[in-house]
């Protein structure tokens, strides 16, 4: 992928959270590497070095943990024209506290985080990129919160039908029953029951 089809591919994903300039397009897209991953592929772990942002051109990835137990915990999902959890939100010094997985086929978009901050601090609009970035994880974590606090199972399922509509008919339903906070037996009652 060249220059001008990176710049292309990431403007609708900038523009979707906050507008940058074309000058502030190009600095960002002069960053990018385009990484490609098969289905099943985990390309962030838990415990490693990370020092990137990333974009999400094509596919759907999560974020997981393992329970102590070693059960897969699925704490977010990411679709096709999303940006990842900011770094400074997933790392600790820059390691990892999260696995991400592709589902999908997955092709990103992946800047240095250190160079990004740079632009951030030069750049205005960039930095408003940036904040938007960080208030919308900021939202969506909250919003998971308080479903897993006030709703009940049919009504997290409800919910995430409501968000991620087509997701249900393309990934586990495995990593669906982590995320909504319920076994998978529990999510395949759900689903029947919101069939008749």
């Amino acid at each position: 992928m060249n220059f001008e089809q990176i710049k292309e591919r990431t403007r609708p994903i900038v523009n979707k959270m906050s507008p940058v300039s074309e000058g502030s397009l190009d600095l960002m897209s002069d960053l990018i590497l385009v990484e490609v991953y098969e289905k099943g592929d985990v390309f962030i772990d838990r415990g490693k070095k990370n020092n990137k942002e990333y974009f999400v051109y094509e596919g759907v990835c999560r974020s997981f943990l393992l329970s102590p137990e070693g059960e897969e915990i699925t704490i977010s999902y990411f679709l096709e024209g999303s940006v990842l959890s900011p770094n400074k939100t997933r790392t600790a010094n820059q390691i990892s506290h999260l696995n991400f997985q592709a589902l999908t086929k997955l092709t990103v978009a992946s800047l240095n985080a250190d160079k990004f901050e740079q632009l951030m601090i030069n750049h205005i609009d960039i930095r408003e990129f940036g904040n938007m970035v960080l208030q919308n994880e900021l939202l969506a974590k909250v919003e998971k919160e308080i479903a897993l606090a006030s709703l009940n199972g049919r009504e997290r399922l409800i919910l995430f039908r409501e968000k991620y509509h087509f997701l249900e008919n393309l990934i586990s339903h495995v990593d669906i029953a982590s995320y909504l906070g319920i076994t998978n037996i529990s999510l395949s009652r759900l689903r029947k029951g919101l069939l008749e």
